[in-house]
Order: C-alpha cells, then sequence, then structure tokens
C-alpha cells in the first residue's frame, strides 16, 4: 500500500512538473498573452483585471478557511458547539456587498471596453478588408484597392483595419490572438470588428471554430509592415506579371488554364472558388501549413486530400509531366518584394 502511495506521488510530480515546462512552449505570436496592438490590450487588460479579482478572492476564502479550521477546531475536553453565526446580519450584508462590489468593478470595464470594440469604422477612418472563410483557407479582398488575395493577410502598421467577414460553406470563426479577437464567419451573414498591428511582424491567425476534418490545419498569417511598405506591395501584387520564363512553366500555364483557372485566380483571370495563386511562390507556406516549396507543391498535386483532409480542391489525377510542368510555372509567380521582417 505504502509502495502505491509513493508511487502515485511519484507520477503526480512528474505531471506537474511536465505541465509547468509545457507552459513555457508556444508560439509567441500566436498568444493572447503577447498583444502587440489596442484591441489586444484591452483584452489583456480585462483578462488580467478579472484574474487579480478571482486570485485575491481565493486568496481571502482560503485565509479564512485555515483560519476557522485552527481558531475553532474541537479541543481536549470540549462539549456540544460552539457560538454559531447563522443570523449574523452585519456577516451576511458583508458576504453580500462584496461580491456584487466586485462585480461592479469587473462589469464597468468590461462594458465600456465591450462598447468600444463595437464600434464600426469607415474608409475614411480605417482601412477596409473583407474575409472569406472556407474549408480550410481564408480569402482576403481589399475593395478599395481592387485585390484579392489569400493565406497572408498584409496589413500597415499604426492603423485601424476595419474586417468584415463571412463563411462560404460552414461557421468558421477568424482569431490572431495578438491582435484580439475573436468573431465568427456565418455563411450568408457578415460579422465586423477592428483590429490595428502596432508594430511589425508576423502574427499567426486561426480559425477557432470546429469546422471539419482539417480545422486544426485552417491557418493564415498577418504581415503587419509600415505604411511605405504595404503600399509597395500593394502596388506590386497589382501588377505583378504573369509570363511564365521558362518552357517548362509555359507547359504549366497551358495545363493551368485547362485545369485550374476554374477555381484558381492568377492576375486578373480565373474563378474564387480556391485561393487566388498571383503571389503563391512569394508565400512562405502552401495551404497555409507546408513550406512552400517545389517538392511539398508537387505532393498537393498529387494528392491534396492526403495533405489536408475535406479539402474542396479536387484530386485531378494529373500525370506528372503535368505535375512538373505546373510546379515549374506556379513557383514563378512571385513579386519582387521583401518586407523587411524575419522568416516564420
Amino acid at each position: 500500500m505504502k509502495s502505491r502511495w509513493h508511487h502515485a506521488m511519484r507520477l503526480l510530480f512528474a505531471v506537474m512538473a511536465l505541465t509547468l515546462v509545457l507552459t513555457g512552449c508556444g508560439d509567441p505570436t500566436l498568444s493572447a498573452l503577447t498583444p502587440s496592438g489596442p484591441v489586444a490590450e484591452s483584452q489583456f487588460w480585462l483578462m488580467k483585471l478579472t484574474f487579480g479579482i478571482m486570485a485575491g478572492v481565493f486568496c481571502v476564502v482560503f485565509i479564512l478557511w485555515v483560519y476557522v479550521l485552527l481558531r475553532y477546531r474541537k479541543k481536549p475536553g470540549q462539549t456540544g458547539y460552539p457560538k454559531q453565526v447563522e443570523g449574523n446580519h452585519k456577516l451576511e450584508i458583508i458576504w453580500t456587498v462584496i461580491p456584487f462590489v466586485l462585480l461592479i468593478i469587473m462589469a464597468v470595464p468590461t462594458v465600456t471596453i465591450g462598447f468600444d470594440l463595437e464600434k464600426r469604422y469607415d474608409k475614411a477612418e480605417a482601412m477596409q478588408v473583407n474575409v472569406t472563410a472556407h474549408q480550410f483557407w481564408w480569402e482576403f479582398e481589399y475593395p478599395d484597392l481592387g485585390i484579392h488575395t489569400a493565406q497572408d493577410l498584409y496589413i500597415p502598421t499604426g492603423k485601424k483595419v476595419q474586417f468584415t467577414v463571412t463563411s462560404a460553406d460552414v461557421i468558421h470563426a477568424f482569431w490572431i490572438p495578438a491582435l484580439g479577437g475573436k468573431i465568427d464567419t456565418n455563411p450568408g451573414d457578415e460579422n465586423h470588428i477592428w483590429l490595428q498591428a502596432d508594430k511589425p511582424g508576423i502574427y499567426k491567425g486561426k480559425c477557432a471554430e470546429l469546422c471539419g476534418a482539417a480545422h486544426a490545419l485552417m491557418d493564415f498569417k498577418v504581415v503587419a509592415v509600415d505604411q511605405a511598405k504595404f503600399d509597395e506591395w500593394a502596388t506590386k501584387l497589382k501588377t505583378a506579371s504573369v509570363t511564365p520564363k521558362t518552357d517548362l512553366a509555359k507547359q504549366g500555364q497551358e495545363v493551368f488554364k485547362k485545369s485550374c483557372i476554374g477555381c484558381h485566380a492568377i492576375g486578373s483571370e480565373g474563378g474564387r472558388l480556391g485561393p487566388n495563386l498571383t503571389d503563391l511562390a512569394s508565400r512562405e507556406r502552401l495551404a497555409g501549413i507546408l513550406p512552400n516549396n517545389a517538392e511539398e507543391l508537387h505532393k498537393w498535386l498529387k494528392d491534396p486530400q492526403a495533405m489536408k483532409p475535406g479539402n474542396k480542391m479536387p484530386n485531378l489525377n494529373l500525370p506528372d509531366d503535368q505535375i512538373n510542368a505546373l510546379v515549374e510555372y506556379l513557383g514563378e509567380l512571385k513579386i519582387d518584394y521583401d518586407n523587411g521582417l524575419p522568416k516564420q
């Protein structure tokens, strides 16, 4: 029995130690505890306020419990019951008023900040971005700039960005933890949220609503750069060249026009059922999760369902020579742009 007890205690200690170590793991750009904008700062302040109040209540209750446990424990020779406090009006008023006051302290800033974050800004006050969630990728439209793109969301620093979010299929949730959020994207409906990045950087985004088999793989990236860098990116994206440079790439372009253009756009031509591919080779990730290189792109084109289960891209069963040509063509879809940020 004693051996079992010692084994259980060792196991408990190991689990506690492992839990403590694992709290230091993770991506700092994918955490609400490292806010990088005014919305995230406000939300983080509310978290600290409520946690501080709850921790204070826990400490007070624990201290009172220990005090009562020691002060009023049964003593040798004691008979009967100690004096009861039932019906003590002062105590009843105190432990009714204190929780009420604490709730008011939490409610007032929560409601105030909530109304502030509900504000909607027009194009004179904020950059407008339309977000459409798909299984399992993200589409971004800049209506005032005439730009459609996917997966990589570029925004200028120090400027409000007004997002209008919706879904093309099922319910998803748009969330950039370091900048604030999250908000549901509902099919047939629009929700609104504004965010702002205070400093240049790359911030990871996620879908925060279980939306299907590849929900956990529905990632995107926010690239926050200064206004000059953003304007440069927007200009280069709008004027990106889609002319193939090699014979193999020309063959790939023909394959694309026959097999892919109904769903994917390059430049101003193509459909919008799948991600816009104008700057595909400039992105660090394929499908939001895979390293962007020829080998991974070949695997994706060979069997997209194996790479991201449940996505809407069918297996076209293309022969290897056509896939190789497509890989060559898509590998040339790159804009000459350097955001100056470290690679992620």
